[in-house]
């Protein structure tokens, strides 16, 4: 994460305390491996797919390495990706190894992949759109940007103590709608452990608050398309794969008014399960909005990013476009720097490119479609997709990373939609599907495991993980009822 950003420490502190256990990792890499390799060595009849070529056989043993890789957490999930890359490239593109271009001549190879078509994951629009949120947190960084508004934005609350809640939980979510939850919820929680400490040691209300960060972080996280990754993993397969035309201010036309809905319900359940002894909560934030030339152009270049993100349906220019914008202006004026740009979050990157490379080889090898066509998914209930892959993806992600669950779940689903074709019309069709993904991934937060934020949170020994469970599961499961009633109705209205 970003070295300068406040919190950085407890960043750190959570990628430390992951020692990992050497002997578990060699049996995690073995059951992955050998399930992999007997996938890729199975008679083509195993699969029941009449006929699957030999390339779109290795695309499903590579999946399924991928997947185990993912869900034991093996490794870091962003090598992972990049691993599979590499494996795509040696394997499946027209630059593949010498002995990978033949095979069994009594079957068909198939369709390969174009190389560059994979290496070009790496620098796909959607990369580009978090690589320019990334730009914009490191920069409101360097010049205090973050604290001042914090502090500046939590005034209007007060010092009581049940508004000074809701004002954590709101200032939370604004952040991670724009900046990394994991950054928002270690900056949060750095401003929050002075008022921790004044807090009555026997009273409640100091877990709900420590509680309200990666809550707030999570939720948030659903306002926009570069909140998190899953809702950009879902926004590109829908604009990119489906042919639909949804912008920035789309996505926030509706996820927001979601956000602040569900903000207010955890804000309640928060009070009634963790009430405050003590009636009144006094701040103290330091900080200042500078007011030097360089500040003077970053306070200018964030909000006119924001403000063409809002406006990207009447001036033209994409989402992805306008994130490039901070990139080139703090980079010619010198705000960002060569040392800056080492502090990006490249894991991040990387492992959304692997999960877009999977992607890739599943659609051009035809392998999507060639599923799609050998299960008769239009003969399924509609209604049952929708609901079953939402709670399917809810429950995988609070046990591994949220943007993994999106990664493996939106290509297959996305193919599943085009398959389906107009039987998901009733249910709001193929944008509340991949977008129901999106919200159940962030919804995802019962468990330590389950998100960095909830990480960190635990991690001030505050909160006991009982506690973390209840909330996560209730404000989890009423956000996944409120999220889906909205996506169909809006997608029966045709409204997107």
């Amino acid at each position: 994460m970003f070295k300068a950003f406040r919190g950085y420490d407890l960043v750190e502190a959570l990628h430390f305390s992951k020692i990992r256990n050497y002997s578990k990792t060699i049996i995690t890499l073995s059951i992955a491996l050998i399930a992999s390799l007997s996938a890729w060595f199975a008679p083509a009849s195993f699969f029941g797919i009449p006929d699957l070529s030999i390339i779109e056989q290795r695309v499903i043993a590579i999946f399924i390495f991928a997947t185990l890789m993912w869900v034991m957490e093996v490794v870091p999930a962003w090598t992972t990706s990049v691993l599979v890359i590499v494996i795509l490239l040696l394997t499946v593109s027209d630059s593949r190894l010498w002995f990978m271009a033949g095979g069994d001549p009594f079957r068909e190879l198939g369709t390969v992949v174009k190389y560059r078509d994979i290496m070009a994951t790496f620098a796909d629009p959607i990369i580009m759109l978090f690589l320019g949120g990334f730009i914009l947190a490191i920069a409101a960084t360097k010049c205090g940007l973050d604290v001042s508004l914090a502090r500046v934005l939590l005034k209007p609350f007060g010092t009581k103590s049940e508004n000074v809640l809701l004002g954590f939980i709101v200032v939370t979510a604004f952040f991670s709608m724009f900046v990394s939850n994991t950054a928002t919820a270690a900056m949060m929680l750095t401003i929050l452990t002075p008022v921790l400490r004044a807090l009555p040691a026997d009273g409640k209300g100091k877990v709900g608050l420590a509680l309200s960060i990666p809550v707030a972080a999570n939720i948030g996280g659903i306002g926009t398309p570069i909140g998190t990754p899953p809702n950009a993993i879902a926004l590109k397969y829908l604009n990119d794969e489906i042919g639909l035309n949804i912008g920035f201010s789309d996505w926030m036309l509706f996820m927001f008014p979601f956000v602040i809905v569900l903000l207010v319900i955890s804000w309640y359940i928060l009070l009634k399960m963790f009430p405050f002894k003590q009636k009144n909560i006094e701040l103290v934030i330091e900080g200042e909005f500078r007011k030097d030339p360089k500040a003077y152009i970053i306070y200018v270049t964030f909000a006119t990013t924001i403000i063409l993100w809002l406006l990207d349906k009447y001036t033209g220019v994409n989402a992805n476009t306008v994130a490039l914008i901070p990139v080139a202006v703090f980079c010619v004026t010198g705000i960002i720097t060569r040392r800056d740009l080492e502090e990006i979050n490249w894991s991040v990157l990387w492992m959304v490119a692997g999960g877009f490379a999977l992607g890739v080889a599943l659609n051009k090898t035809g392998l999507a479609q060639h599923l799609v066509s050998a299960i008769p998914f239009d003969s399924w209930s509609p209604l049952l997709v929708i609901i079953g892959s939402g709670l399917l993806c809810w429950l995988m992600a609070n046990f591994i990373s949220h943007t993994a669950t999106a990664t493996l779940l939106v290509p297959i689903l996305a193919a599943v939609g085009i398959g389906m074709g107009e039987t998901l019309f009733p249910v709001g069709g193929n944008q509340t599907l991949l977008i129901g993904i999106a919200v159940a991934s962030s919804l995802a937060m019962m468990l330590p495991i389950s998100t960095p934020p909830n990480a960190l949170a635990h991690a001030t020994g505050l909160i006991e993980q009982s506690d973390m469970q209840k909330i996560g599961i209730i404000v989890g499961l009423i956000g996944l009822v409120l999220g889906y009633i909205l996506l169909i109705a809006v997608g029966v209205l045709n409204l997107w």
